[in-house]
Formats: C-alpha cells, structure tokens, sequence
C-alpha cells in the first residue's frame, strides 16, 4: 500500500449503522488513511445482500483494506472469499466471532430473541471454518467482558462481554492481538485503532508494552 494514500473501507456490525464507525475513520484518517464507510441493514439484508453489495464496491473503486467490526468482519471475508480477484490486500477483523458466536446460537434459539440477528443469523452462529484467502487478515479482540452478550452466553477464557476470545481465533489469521477493551468499545478504543493501523501498514500488530496481552 505504497504510492498513495491508502484506502480502507469500513464495515460496521449487527445492529449498527454506516455512522456508528465514524470516530474509528476519524482515527485511522488521523494515521494516514483514507477511511470510507460502508453500510447495509444486517436484519433486512444481511450476508445475502450485503456481500454482493460490498463486493460491487469493491471492483467499483480501488480499495486496499477493510476493517470490519463484529459481522462486519465475517461480511468482509465472505466478500473476498466469494470474489478473490478483489485488490485488498489485508483486513483488520475487531471482535469478529469468526469461528461463530455462543451469544448468536442462543439468541437463535429463543423466540422472542431470535429477531435480532435478521438475516445475519445463519452466519454469526456458524462463522468460517479458516481463511484460506490471499488477504492478511489480523483479528483485534477485547478482554472487557461489559456487554448484553452476558446475558445470553456464558463465555470460557474471556471475552469482550459479546464474543468470547476463543470464537476470535480463526485458522489462517495472520495474526491476533487482545486491547483492553469491550466489543461496542472496540470501535471507541484508541489502542484498537493503533494496532488496525499498525497491521494495515505492516501485515502484523505491534508488540505490547510489558504487562499488556498479545496472542498470536
């Protein structure tokens, strides 16, 4: 990503809205980016509308990554999977349940709960199986269990409060790191802006500082 200033488009997560990751574009225009917002209805449209859309994008206009927050990474993926031909080179996934959410599984399976995944739900429970695509992808997890997934999943070996870090560590990342951080305040976090920055400009994250968590 040499030559010009490098493109990154943003894809939020269930729930949320294009606008919902204006303060993390804020950060990564801060680093040198150029940050682009990508939006879609995960209830009305998900996957099924939303990665035809996303990958329509992506051969519309060059883009040389794609930081995507909860099912915005799963969406990112599915796009570069189903369309390998696209120009990006890395993906920065931000508590992306990759490998599939308990808290999704369980929403699924109550009634009065089930609404709230939308179309999205097949893939949030499921996830991927790994990533075998020519794109780096680096996953940014949370380890400040605050959030309504609590409620919903009872998480072993920490999580963000949503998803739980094991449901973050697909086979294939290029790499993985932990911040301090919740899964709504992934798209808050300063540290997790860095380290998106740190991977997009260098294929891998920056080492922590003494005390602070990193898992490959």
């Amino acid at each position: 990503m040499q030559g010009h200033l490098p493109r990154v488009l943003l894809v939020h997560g269930l729930l949320n809205a294009a606008g919902w990751l204006r303060p993390l574009a804020a950060r990564l225009k801060a680093q040198g980016f150029d940050a682009e917002l990508f939006g879609y209805s995960s209830l009305l449209d998900g996957p099924q509308r939303a990665v035809p859309r996303l990958i329509e994008r992506l051969r519309r206009g060059h883009v040389d990554a794609i930081v995507g927050h909860s099912l915005g990474g799963l969406i990112a993926l599915e796009a570069l999977r189903e369309a390998p031909d696209a120009a990006v080179s890395r993906v920065v996934c931000l508590g992306s349940p990759l490998c599939g959410s308990l808290a999704a599984r369980n929403l699924a399976a109550r009634a009065w709960t089930r609404p709230l995944l939308g179309r999205s739900a097949a893939l949030l429970q499921g996830g991927l199986d790994c990533w075998e695509g020519s794109a780096e992808v680096g996953l940014v997890a949370g380890d400040l269990a605050r959030g309504m997934g609590r409620l919903f999943a009872r998480f072993e070996g920490g999580s963000d409060g949503t998803v739980g870090l094991d449901e973050t560590r697909l086979p294939g990342l290029a790499d993985h790191c932990i911040v301090h951080s919740s899964h709504t305040g992934l798209v808050f976090s300063r540290d997790a802006a860095a380290q998106a920055a740190h991977f997009l400009r260098h294929g891998g994250f920056e080492a922590p500082a003494p005390g602070a968590g990193r898992n490959r």
